[in-house]
């Protein structure tokens, strides 16, 4: 990827106004869930494949995995829920 240089000017920018931090601090941003250790024994094909994409997006494979068992376990509750209901 090619840099711009960037160019600096001293030009008048106006009137300055300071805000508060209004931001969190890092550690609040992490929402922490209720988590179960367990063993799971999965084929070489699936880890690698995780590994993988989890390199690409720049996350650990084990939180992808994480992700994709809690969206399909949402997914299951809401059709069951649309079942109960009909």
């Amino acid at each position: 990827m090619k840099r711009t240089k960037v160019k600096y000017t001293d030009e008048h920018i106006g009137k300055i106004k300071v805000i508060p931090n209004f931001l969190p601090s890092p550690d609040k941003l992490i929402l922490k869930e209720e988590t179960v250790k367990v063993t799971l024994v999965l084929t070489k094909h699936s880890v690698d494949f995780f590994k993988h994409e989890a390199e690409e997006q720049h996350v650990q494979y084990q939180r992808m995995i994480r992700v994709l068992l809690e969206l399909y376990a949402q997914n299951c509750n809401q059709m069951q829920k649309k079942r109960r209901a009909a």
